[in-house]
């Protein structure tokens, strides 16, 4: 079986590559560490050599995952390479295509840049719905899709490949710039364990294909926590980890309602905020449609006790991520004037 895994470098990719170890495979990455993986700037360059012939499987991670990306460069990062990946599958290629699940469209106010991306939330979770649709459209062999929720550290141990989505909330949390959180507490926060997105890209890749288009959902569904929750879980595992190192509680933010912040707070934010504190508002604005849904995913795969799972990620960040875990906040101040 002849295997290829872009993306094998990254948060996904890593894991899933650890998973078929025992089976050879071809690693692919933008940025190649080592000889082991075949560097390729995917959508920008012509393939190597290498990568020329028949594919069993391709396993497709690759992404920019950042929600501030403009359509432009969501277009380059994310719709470029999938291209480029479907011109080295034929009729017989499995292709397994790591997505998310937040592709609903679920339209966002209008300081989430709804407008730009026709409804959806930001530039990465529009260019994976626009993946999904060319891949179902143009890939001539069997497909599986996989999307998971926001993901986050391993089960076991909270370790991930890189920092990043949700993780931004935690140095918001620390540093004092998550004055407010924006959302409903009632609201469901989807969360997922790496390395269980991983198990659910690797058993595709090894399992026989699909007859028709496969859609794995990785996510707790009605176990889940509500956004109330997933602060409770945050902030006492960070004063946990705090107290351990004598330094004090964090504050738990208040939870603001969307819409009570787009009509007050946030025109208060543009008028008395610095530009930092400014920028930090737009960017935690973007989690609160991500942590206040009005109903859980449906799972293929279900994440058991997701706030055991959160509680352990916060541990991971703040054990390699000591200074900013011990950081002491700095409350926000008003511009005078």
């Amino acid at each position: 079986m002849r295997i290829l895994v872009t993306g094998a470098t990254g948060v996904v990719g890593s894991e899933v590559s650890d998973r078929l170890a025992a089976v050879r495979h071809t690693r692919v990455a933008r940025r190649a560490p080592d000889a082991s993986v075949v560097r390729w700037e995917l959508g920008a360059e012509p393939p190597p050599d290498v990568l020329a012939g028949h594919w069993d499987v391709i396993v497709h991670t690759a992404a920019a995952t950042r929600w501030t990306l403009s359509r432009d460069e969501a277009l380059a990062a994310n719709v470029g390479p999938l291209r480029a990946v479907l011109a080295l599958a034929d009729a017989e290629t499995h292709l397994v295509h790591l997505s998310t699940a937040y592709v609903g469209g679920v339209r966002a106010p209008e300081d989430l840049r709804g407008a730009e991306f026709e409804g959806y939330r930001n530039g990465y979770e529009w260019s994976k719905a626009v993946c999904e649709e060319i891949a179902r459209e143009e890939h001539r062999g069997p497909l599986t899709v996989v999307r998971p929720a926001l993901v986050v550290g391993r089960r076991d141990t909270g370790a991930i490949a890189r920092f990043s989505g949700p993780y931004t909330l935690l140095q918001a949390l620390v540093s004092g710039l998550a004055a407010v959180v924006v959302g409903d507490p009632a609201g469901w926060a989807e969360i997922t364990p790496v390395d269980e997105v991983a198990a659910a890209v690797a058993d595709a890749a090894l399992s026989a294909p699909p007859p028709s288009p496969r859609t794995e959902v990785i996510a707790g569904g009605a176990g889940s926590m509500r956004l109330g929750g997933l602060l409770d879980v945050v902030c006492g595992t960070l004063d946990e980890c705090r107290a351990a190192r004598g330094a004090g509680p964090v504050v738990r933010p208040p939870v603001v309602a969307t819409e009570t912040w787009n009509r007050f707070f946030l025109p208060m934010a543009e008028r008395y905020l610095s530009p930092f504190q400014h920028q930090a508002v737009r960017l935690l604005a973007m989690f609160q449609s991500y942590t206040s849904m009005a109903a859980p995913f449906e799972p293929t795969r279900t994440v058991a006790d997701p706030a055991a799972v959160m509680a352990t990620a916060v541990r991971h960040w703040a054990a390699r991520k000591p200074r900013l875990a011990l950081a002491r906040p700095t409350p926000w101040t008003l511009l005078a004037g």
